[in-house]
């Protein structure tokens, strides 16, 4: 193949690559997004999840491409993701065209104003480049694009309201709400998912399976994305596994080289480069890149490429509650409790979201009793009590950044012969704190539902909530951050980076929306300031 050109390369097709590449291309600008992974359809991941005898494995639709591997863990590890310890960090994410969105909760939060400064107030932490208030419009942007529905009591000023009404309030939310009131104040969450017909795509209709896969695209993802960008102009090119990126003398960046599925190899050149892979692929790719220029990678004069890694662990506490509620109707996320997301303990512990968990109980039960030989009438008793009763809530916690909870590259290979991205981790006491604080309310809200057969976590362990954080994070000073506040790397005028990985903080909430409202304030500075040279000079594809 020969070599291609764009005036802007965009590495990377998910939710935030493809609404940047969109607004690059409706500015008359070239564009070329490269995917590491294949092109799906929603009718195929609909009929692998369907097929799948792995219902509760969120991955089982999303098996990996031998050219561009993905971390898998059912029905066994394969090892993608190496794990450097001192506690494990099983990340979750998907390479193929639309990205990880494919099977995310569509939870669409925005951090709340002092997110963004808890250096400066909490003494822990760091302090964003910028204030919420200069991101407020771009976050409107973000829920417009995406279509977000959500109740305006989360903690978050708007200047606009959301484009639509949440979701039907489910009924086992309704009583949890009810039950909890005085005490606790439960509210919609804030999520991706249409509550009227928007953009073409229709309501949510309750199917339950937000995870892995909406049937019937109520819930946005990177797939709508990506075929947005393409319908914009942007040209996609899926199978394209960019394994280095070459720079000039100057140190700007003149190529992206990427690798077919027959591992032949292929040079894209392009006037901006723009990386929009998450947080762990990203800093993997430019530590790949190192050259005699830059022998410790690409954008990592600080040393700070890959570092300060962070996520949202979960605790739990599942119960039997008084009420019959019958979880599984409607989405499976739908509400949460936003009190402790910000306060004055936070420089003595984690602030957190509680999220209620609305899946169906049906499909792990009757596991569950199938295994410990359980048939007959006490078997149905058995399986009817818990698909009525049975309730969980968990803990959505803060990480502080932290230079030793790092991505670097492992010395074991993937089929294409590229280094594997090998992963450090941990959690302190800050976040320790947090989740005991958590679990207090565990208990009351337990009491509060008249709970019984209280199954708490175990004390230490933490589930993994898939919200990579950190990694490139933006901040002022070159010495101490990766890129500045418009994802532009401090070591290349023209490398952008538009990722969650650019977060300096992780918060208490899912990470895509901020990611994406980063990513459209980025671009927005990249047509103001580079569009504008791109077009003098356009190169076609």
């Amino acid at each position: 193949m020969a070599d291609q050109a764009a005036d802007f390369i965009v590495i990377g097709s998910g939710i935030m690559g493809s609404l940047v590449a969109r607004r690059l291309a409706e500015s008359g600008a070239s564009v070329l997004i490269l995917e590491a992974g294949p092109r799906v359809t929603r009718g195929e991941l609909v009929a692998r999840f369907r097929n799948s005898p792995r219902r509760s494995d969120w991955m089982s639709p999303y098996p990996p491409s031998p050219w561009a591997p993905h971390p898998v863990y059912k029905p066994q590890d394969n090892g993608y993701l190496v794990q450097a310890g001192p506690y494990p960090y099983p990340a979750e994410y998907i390479r193929q065209v639309g990205g990880t969105t494919w099977h995310w909760a569509a939870h669409a939060w925005r951090n709340v104003p002092n997110d963004f400064r808890i250096k400066s107030l909490y003494d822990v932490g760091i302090d964003w480049p910028f204030s919420y208030d200069e991101l407020e419009p771009f976050y409107q942007q973000a829920e417009e694009l995406m279509g977000v529905s959500g109740a305006p009591n989360t903690g978050s000023p708007r200047a606009k309201p959301f484009p639509m009404e949440p979701v039907a309030e489910p009924f086992a939310m309704r009583r949890i709400r009810e039950r909890l009131a005085g005490s606790f104040d439960v509210v919609s969450n804030t999520t991706a998912r249409n509550s009227r017909s928007y953009d073409g795509r229709p309501p949510c209709c309750g199917n339950n399976s937000c995870q892995p896969i909406c049937p019937i695209d109520a819930q946005y993802h990177g797939g709508i994305a990506a075929a947005s960008a393409e319908a914009a102009g942007a040209k996609l090119l899926p199978d394209a596994n960019v394994f280095r990126l070459e720079h000039d003398t100057a140190g700007r960046i003149v190529a992206a080289h990427y690798f077919d599925p027959d591992k032949g190899a292929h040079r894209v050149t392009g006037g901006t480069f723009i990386v929009a892979a998450n947080g762990i692929e990203s800093p993997r790719l430019m530590l790949l890149s190192a050259s005699d220029k830059y022998p410790a990678g690409l954008a990592n004069s600080s040393d700070m490429m890959g570092r300060n890694l962070m996520d949202h662990p979960s605790t739990s506490l599942t119960f039997d509650a008084e009420d019959a509620l019958w979880l599984g109707r409607g989405p499976q996320s739908p509400s949460s409790i936003n009190t402790m997301r910000d306060g004055t303990f936070r420089p003595d512990h984690a602030p957190y979201r509680l999220d209620f968990t609305n899946i169906s109980r049906v499909d792990n039960a009757t596991r569950a009793l199938i295994s410990a030989g359980i048939y007959g009438p006490e078997f149905e008793k058995r399986l009817r009590q818990t698909a009525a009763h049975e309730m969980n809530v968990k803990t959505v916690l803060e990480v502080l950044p932290h230079p030793d909870r790092r991505v670097t590259l492992s010395d074991q290979k993937d089929a294409m012969g590229l280094r594997k991205p090998q992963v450090h981790y941990a959690i302190d006491d800050y976040t320790r704190r947090g989740s005991a604080s958590g679990k207090r309310d565990f208990q009351r809200i337990a009491d509060l539902m008249g709970g019984t057969n209280l199954r708490f976590s175990k004390d230490g362990d933490y589930a993994n909530n898939q919200h990579i954080c950190g990694t490139m994070s933006m901040g002022n000073d070159p010495r101490t951050s990766v890129c500045d506040g418009y994802g532009r790397a401090h070591d290349h005028e023209n490398l952008f980076f538009a990722s969650t990985g650019v977060l300096p903080t992780s918060g208490t909430c899912n990470s895509t929306e901020n990611g994406v409202a980063v990513a459209l304030r980025s671009v927005h500075h990249i047509l103001g300031a580079v569009a504008p040279v791109a077009a003098r000079n356009a190169v076609s594809l």
